[in-house]
């Protein structure tokens, strides 16, 4: 079925049957329907029509979703993108996506393209009624790559239409999830909008709090959410009383993604919730392919991210193309079933592609079981007097610190060792008059080999990481570099 058509069909069957609850105001699939009807009539009066690119930098609410399906309702196609981008950023995005309209907060408009401003009503006298089915060509495009450079768009080769007998990912037809993601991001995105898509009910966070998690699964039964390791981070440090003082029993499912989870934390979830509940998938964007685990096989694959989704191959190669032996650590490859390039297709960039297999830039090492182990990405490795040091594993020490909010390890140069390992710290709010790099280091000791610790540390009360999880390596490496010179 035509995505677009999807809330009226929903509609039919339970009109006042809650859709998207956000700050405690639920809307029906009914409303929802009419009210993006509404949308789609006013974005039409802009020009969007069948096939067309709207650039979306909505914060998550109840405009984003409404927005979101009266662009599907036209047959045109969502460029999501954050809405805090600067002006430049955008402005590089708009380049590439050549969107037909732009939609903003007033501070981003742009010259030269259509712009509608956030929080701008449709007309009174536009009409509710349905529009005329339409099927977008492309049902969503991402951006990625905006902290190295000129940003790529991810265009999604699947087209606007939805089956209805279809769960969603890890989910049932029906259940009530919890976003706690940034929707410019593509897991909270497909995770929100194919629960919509099958009929469920999703409560959405708008920006993510530890205890507000808590209470608004227990408030609304819910059933299913996806995490990332820095939000699990931020629950557990909450008290043991305040966790527990929460009725989870609703929650089926808990995934988690987007970045290495500390084995320590995940562990700590498992010993919580249980190893039925909790579950792990890594992959990208791109959907060039990947990997999932549940809780039982991680107590017996520690460290893993689990064995290749049905769909996909996947290849850990060398730096000249040859197949690595298990246990060694090398770049992963993916190739769908269907052939290269058959999930998604980039604008403004090309893939890194070896006869056809594709990598998202990480690496890793495979047991003798098939399941994968991530090291680290890349670009983000650090070679130092000819060893090579991998931030998240320095990262994952840390966290383990009390006192540690979180951390992020880059590479600086170093007369010496060519790159020397540099820690940017976020301690959490009591300890920040405690900060003292000699402590950290002695707490590493204990945990690393003694070339992995850091050589130098610095401290900050600025967030590290965004809700997704993400961390703007590049950008802070850089700002390091310019400042020594």
């Amino acid at each position: 079925m035509p995505i677009g058509d999807l809330l009226a069909y929903h509609a039919g069957k339970d009109p006042t049957r809650p859709a998207v609850t956000f700050n405690d105001m639920s809307v029906s699939y009914a409303e929802l329907d009419a009210r993006s009807n509404r949308k789609a009539r006013q974005l039409a009066g802009l020009g969007v029509s069948e096939g067309d690119v709207v650039t979306l930098a909505v914060p998550n609410g109840h405009e984003f979703y409404e927005t979101a399906f009266a662009i599907w309702k036209l047959g045109a196609t969502p460029n999501i993108v954050s809405s805090k981008l600067p002006t430049a950023e955008l402005q590089a995005i708009a380049d590439i996506a050549k969107p037909r309209l732009i939609i903003g907060e007033e501070t981003v408009r742009l010259e030269g393209w259509d712009f509608l401003a956030t929080g701008t009503s449709p007309s009174e006298d536009l009409s509710a009624d349905p529009l005329p089915t339409k099927v977008s060509p492309r049902w969503k495009m991402h951006t990625s790559g905006g902290s190295t450079g000129r940003p790529k768009v991810i265009v999604d080769k699947l087209p606007g239409l939805h089956d209805l007998g279809k769960a969603p990912p890890g989910q049932n037809v029906g259940e009530t999830m919890l976003n706690p993601g940034p929707l410019y991001h593509n897991s909270p995105f497909i995770g929100t909008f194919h629960c919509l898509f099958s009929g469920g009910h999703v409560v959405e966070m708008g920006r993510f709090e530890p205890l507000r998690a808590l209470e608004l699964i227990e408030r609304y039964g819910v059933n299913w959410v996806n995490f990332v390791p820095t939000m699990m981070n931020r629950i557990w440090r909450l008290s043991d009383e305040q966790r527990s003082s929460f009725d989870l029993s609703s929650l089926r499912v808990v995934f988690h993604m987007a970045s290495v989870c500390p084995q320590w934390l995940k562990q700590a979830w498992i010993d919580w919730l249980g190893p039925e509940r909790i579950f792990e998938v890594y992959g990208g964007t791109e959907l060039l392919g990947g990997t999932t685990i549940n809780g039982h096989e991680w107590l017996e694959h520690k460290g893993s991210v689990g064995k290749v989704i049905p769909g996909f191959q996947m290849r850990l190669m060398d730096e000249q193309g040859n197949e690595c032996a298990l246990g060694e650590v090398g770049e992963i490859y993916f190739l769908p079933d269907k052939g290269p390039n058959s999930t998604y297709e980039y604008i403004g960039a090309h893939a890194k592609s070896v006869n056809g297999w594709q990598t998202y830039g990480d690496l890793g090492y495979m047991d003798e079981d098939g399941y994968l182990y991530i090291a680290d990405r890349r670009t983000d490795m650090i070679i130092s007097g000819g060893a090579n040091i991998f931030p998240a594993e320095v990262e994952a020490a840390l966290d383990q610190h009390p006192d540690v909010e979180s951390s992020i390890v880059i590479g600086l140069p170093d007369d010496d060792l060519g790159q020397r390992a540099h820690a940017i710290v976020q301690m959490v709010e009591g300890a920040r008059a405690r900060s003292d790099a000699d402590a950290l280091r002695a707490f590493l000791f204990d945990r690393l080999v003694r070339y992995k610790i850091p050589r130098t540390f610095e401290f900050t009360s600025e967030n590290l990481r965004d809700d997704a999880g993400k961390a703007r390596r590049t950008k802070l490496r850089d700002e390091r570099v310019v400042n020594a010179s």
